[in-house]
């Protein structure tokens, strides 16, 4: 019985956007050696976790000044399994970070007993589109959240950007105040499943930041952060680093030295912006096998690179996704689902791109290249999805390939090249011909 397969398309020049083609059969062809796309799925890796997005007071702000329309079609062209990208998590900050209307925490300088702990600005916030979102996407929508900073008055600099560094007395409080929140959280219905130590702990930033050396880390996990979660009976599954890759290795070496951090932490969280760095995943995931590696933010920075105006920015998310998933990780991160026309709000002038974006004055909502590339893996590969082996006759093909709970093999390939290559999808005898064509993205399903 032959196999049919389905067939999805985002080509640049083109209308084609995530479009469904016509499907295609595989045929008997025992002698084929030429431009294979081997496919092994009795060859299996990492499990999904699944893929998503962040949403900061930033993101929040900007839907809630768009019509209540287009507040939910966004939030469905995100979380809506059937008409969007079928996004599974979320990612959302404690406290205030760069994507805030600005600087602020939940408990005033002097509150060591977190009497007056307050949550309202994110209830009455940020707050109700997570559950929006929840209730869109189901109760499979999993909440990652990560601290850019303390409360200034817990630090040795006073304030909540320009880096500084946890009081020592105050790491304790640190802790319990990180508990309360995943307590209090929990009651309202935000499913926080994941928690990062600390964002970019490497990084001193003219925002909400504060750095960890790797030891400082590893002690603040060991001495008081787990002893809190084991009192408070949290089960919130920790994760180390959340920052470049080029130095995830060395950092996941040094915090799992010790024996006791190295047992409470359940993965590695990191992000893109000092460049590709994939066999970095692949040292960490060889060195620590039993650790999840979860990348949590990536963004195209227009103080870098410019408005997202271009179709290698879409590729250049296919790029990393495709290499963060083939050395071993088990969950993607975009950063902000939406920001407003300029790339904000951001309280230090920060602006950056999304795959959705609105200007608030005439609510013209646009979609990315990266909406569309990103849609081509979490559209077709859910949580549970296992990535299973391949080979490719060329590197000018990016490819990846998974086997879902259903038992359907995906393969995505991208061709960010000036010309069309052939790809012939194998499965020993069983051969699909394709064409990829110039500067496009395929899944293929079958």
């Amino acid at each position: 019985m032959s196999k049919t397969a389905r067939i999805f398309v985002t080509q640049k020049d083109t209308d084609l956007r995530l479009s469904p083609s016509v499907p295609a059969e595989f045929t008997s062809q025992p002698g084929l050696e030429n431009n294979a796309v081997n496919i092994y799925p009795e060859i299996k890796f990492q499990e999904i976790t699944g893929f998503g997005g962040a949403i900061t007071e930033a993101a929040h702000d900007t839907l809630a000044r768009l019509a209540p329309a287009n507040q939910r079609k966004i939030l469905e062209l995100y979380f809506d399994k059937e008409r969007g990208l079928g996004y599974e998590l979320i990612r959302t900050h404690i406290n205030s970070c760069d994507f805030a209307l600005g600087n602020y925490a939940y408990a005033a300088a002097g509150d060591r007993e977190l009497a007056a702990f307050d949550l309202s600005r994110d209830v009455n916030g940020m707050f109700k589109t997570i559950l929006a979102a929840q209730s869109i996407g189901g109760n499979n929508v999993k909440v990652l959240a990560s601290p850019w900073s303390p409360p200034a008055w817990m630090k040795t600099n006073g304030e909540m950007n320009h880096g500084g560094k946890l009081r020592d007395d105050c790491q304790r409080l640190w802790a319990e105040y990180l508990a309360k929140y995943l307590v209090e959280t929990r009651r309202l219905g935000i499913n926080v499943r994941y928690l990062t130590v600390q964002n970019e702990p490497n990084a001193t930033q003219q925002w909400d930041s504060c750095v960890y050396a790797a030891d400082d880390e590893a002690e603040f996990v060991k001495r008081h952060l787990a002893p809190v979660f084991r009192e408070r009976g949290i089960d919130t599954k920790v994760l180390v680093w959340d920052h470049n890759k080029e130095r995830v290795f060395e950092r996941a070496t040094d915090i799992f030295a010790d024996a006791e951090t190295r047992e409470f932490v359940w993965g590695v969280a990191f992000h893109w912006y000092s460049g590709d760095h994939f066999e970095a995943l692949a040292l960490t995931h060889a060195a620590f096998p039993e650790k999840h590696l979860m990348f949590s933010e990536g963004c195209v920075e227009m103080r870098r690179h410019g408005p997202e105006a271009t179709w290698a920015h879409g590729e250049r998310y296919a790029h990393d996704i495709i290499g963060n998933l083939n050395n071993f990780t088990g969950a993607w991160f975009d950063w902000n689902i939406l920001l407003d026309q300029r790339g904000g709000p951001n309280h230090v002038n920060n602006f950056c791109s999304a795959p959705i974006m609105a200007n608030v004055e005439t609510g013209a909502v646009t979609l990315n290249t990266s909406y569309y590339y990103i849609g081509h893996f979490s559209k077709f590969i859910p949580a549970g999805s296992r990535r299973v082996g391949f080979s490719k006759y060329t590197q000018a093909l990016d490819v990846t390939a998974f086997q879902t709970p259903r038992g359907e093999t995906v393969v995505v390939l991208m061709n960010a090249t000036d010309r069309d290559l052939a790809a012939n999808i194998r499965l020993r005898d069983d051969v699909l011909p394709l064409t990829v064509n110039a500067r496009s993205i395929m899944t293929v399903v079958f």
